[in-house]
């Protein structure tokens, strides 16, 4: 079994938060990791056509928000995106589109009413592996 990726709680409650400002459309962001071990969350606008079951990225705000990370020399740490009527699982086309092999794709999931389900994948090669997610 693979080491747990552990995460502050701070950083987990950010994106529960975002996911939970639009609970009818899926939010999506980026987390950005220093060598030292800081996290960074990066929410950015979802423009699809159909926000209410897929995500897309404003690209001028993922091209800033890369660009900040290189200036506090921080690497694209994760993706995440929500899923607010269906579970916290890759989607055909969340597999489809996944182009960062290296990162988490933390994906959280509102289909249960009082319930927030965040749940970590890796996204390689059309293979969808579950990665542990600890929070401290």
């Amino acid at each position: 079994m693979n080491n747990p990726i552990v995460l502050p709680r701070v950083l987990i409650n950010r994106i529960l938060q975002h996911a939970q400002s639009d609970t009818e459309h899926e939010v999506c962001g980026l987390i950005a990791r220093t060598k030292n071990g800081d996290f960074s969350c990066h929410p950015i606008d979802n423009i699809a056509s159909t926000p209410d079951c897929l995500f897309q990225m404003d690209g001028k705000q993922q091209i800033d928000a890369m660009r900040n990370m290189r200036e506090q020399n921080a690497e694209l740490f994760a993706i995440y995106h929500s899923h607010p009527h269906t579970a916290a699982a890759p989607s055909a086309t969340d597999l489809l589109q996944a182009n960062y092999t290296d990162a988490l794709y933390i994906i959280v999931s509102l289909q249960q009413e009082g319930v927030l389900d965040l749940r970590g994948f890796f996204l390689r090669n059309n293979q969808v592996t579950i990665a542990s997610i600890e929070v401290t």
